[in-house]
């Protein structure tokens, strides 16, 4: 494959279970990285957890275990969450393993030979749940601007001179203007760089829940060091023995809450200056989810499990809901009336009820066997036809911008045009009159369930498994190469009888009544 793509998520931090947030970011790395996969793409999709720290150190003590075996656990449960949730990461790092403390300690020496870290001392606010340090403007009636508290910590440390890095920074974002998505946080890191960028604290004496500095025991390399770096650790950085690093960086994207951005749209970007590594291509910072108008919160007692609202609704609607529901980028609400609006909307009516009464059709009035490509096409036939083999192209431009909504209504756009089609040409009444135009429409239906549902493959993989099975599309013809008129149907036996693979969601009287 001449084409690669890397893509990250973030690395989850281990003091809690995972939660939608969670699963929401790792879904839409996944998303991606299928789409990229079926596009003709050699692909790394890198997810994980970040272990160290004084936060991590806190709730272990709090758990009455030793640190390691705290995240050991912790940790675990963001691993079966992958499986659980179906993501299809081709990596899972954690930042306590060999191979990550080799790769950091690597980088220090690095960056102290190059004059970029020197020792000093710290006074400032540190608010341990951000595991971040805040100027004095920022704190406001003793919070962080994240709402945390914060301490005023006193200790020895080195210092990364983040100060030299802010013109540089400055003219990548000119030069690069897609570096950042969306547009309204790129400008918020604009906006906080021309503000003027003090030298970062890199170390602490504190506590020892870190990767050790090299050369001085005393010291542990600052968390957000340590955790960025993961990112060059899987793709074996300072490995020559590792072909990874040459095939996938600089990292195509890295997908992240808003709430890191300025970690990796300042901060990374200065430490891969200094290292003279080349910068990654995109960093993407999407919304929050609140959980029926409020903010999701352990206090309030309405986190979201993901794993129980896959079992609740199915796992490919909540995959469908989370991506389509809101603007990427956007925060947005997550809502059970919103939740089974979609489903019974979106995916029983429209595009489930599509493919079943094509299906059932073609089953009871063709012998249960896909027709022959028809000699010729009516003006109807080519429009829907068209508009169904652009797609592609569509999807590509909107998937490249993470805008997944976007792509999805514009997938939806011809699934409605499909159903108006079906209306208009009504091959029940063919079936008496016209048996081969009849056929001949049900074969351009099939072909458009085909584009559509290859397309929908990203997102809802095992839904579409089921239904290019029941369409009689080979295993090895699913891929983005096969979205073209040359790659059409051929007249086929159907394996099995149409199923529906949307059903309609009634919700429990019990839950009506809650």
């Amino acid at each position: 494959m001449s084409k690669s793509y890397y893509l990250t998520s973030p690395i989850y931090y281990v003091n809690d279970k995972p939660h939608i947030g969670h699963a929401y970011t790792t879904l839409a790395c996944d998303v991606l990285a299928r789409f990229k996969r079926l596009d003709g793409y050699a692909v790394k999709f890198l997810t994980g957890t970040d272990e160290h720290g004084q936060k991590v150190e806190k709730s272990a003590a709090d758990n009455n275990m030793p640190p390691q075996k705290f995240t050991d656990e912790v940790s675990q449960n963001f691993r079966d969450l992958t499986a659980q949730l179906n993501f299809s990461n081709d990596d899972f790092i954690r930042t306590t393993e060999p191979r990550h403390k080799t790769t950091c300690q690597h980088i220090w020496q690095q960056l102290i030979d190059a004059g970029h870290i020197y020792l000093d001392s710290y006074k400032g606010w540190y608010a341990v749940r951000d595991e971040a340090y805040y100027a004095e403007s920022e704190i406001i009636d003793g919070k962080a601007p994240s709402g945390a508290s914060v301490e005023w910590v006193e200790e020895p440390s080195y210092f990364f001179r983040l100060s030299a890095f802010g013109d540089k920074l400055l003219a990548h974002y000119e030069q690069n203007p897609n570096f950042i998505g969306p547009t309204s946080r790129r400008n918020e890191v604009v906006s906080f760089v021309k503000s003027g960028l003090h030298d970062l604290s890199v170390s602490r004496t504190s506590f020892s829940w870190g990767v050790p500095v090299p050369n001085d025991e005393n010291h542990v390399m600052y968390v957000w060091l340590d955790a960025l770096t993961n990112y060059l650790t899987a793709v074996g950085y300072g490995d020559d023995k590792n072909a990874d690093y040459a095939q996938f960086w600089p990292a195509d994207l890295h997908m992240v809450g808003k709430d890191i951005l300025r970690f990796h749209a300042i901060y990374w970007p200065a430490f891969l200056m200094a290292l003279n590594v080349p910068l990654p291509k995109r960093v993407y910072a999407h919304g929050w989810w609140t959980n029926e108008g409020q903010k999701i919160s352990k206090s309030l007692g309405n986190v979201i499990d993901p794993v129980e609202l896959a079992k609740i609704y199915g796992l490919d609607q909540m995959r469908y809901f989370l991506l389509r529901e809101v603007p990427f980028g956007n925060d947005g609400d997550f809502s059970h009336s919103a939740m089974t609006q979609r489903m019974n909307g979106d995916l029983a009516n429209d595009l489930g009820n599509l493919c079943q009464r094509v299906l059932s059709m073609v089953w009871k009035n063709c012998t249960e066997t896909i027709p022959p490509k028809p000699d010729t096409f009516t003006k109807a036939d080519e429009a829907l036809l068209a508009r169904a083999y652009a797609l592609l192209d569509a999807c590509r431009k909107e998937y490249d911008a993470q805008q997944f909504h976007t792509a999805l209504k514009t997938i939806w756009e011809v699934i409605a045009d499909a159903n108006r089609y079906v209306d208009e040409m009504a091959p029940w009444a063919l079936r008496k009159t016209d048996a081969e135009r009849m056929a001949d429409v049900l074969w351009v239906l099939c072909e458009v369930i085909r584009v559509v549902v290859i397309l929908l493959q990203p997102v809802m993989p095992q839904s579409c498994a089921k239904l290019l099975e029941q369409l009689a599309v080979a295993e090895d013809a699913r891929g983005f190469d096969n979205l073209t008129p040359a790659h059409a149907l051929t007249a086929a036996k159907m394996p099995t009888k149409p199923e529906p693979i949307f059903p309609r969601y009634i919700q429990e009287e019990e839950e009506q009544n809650d």
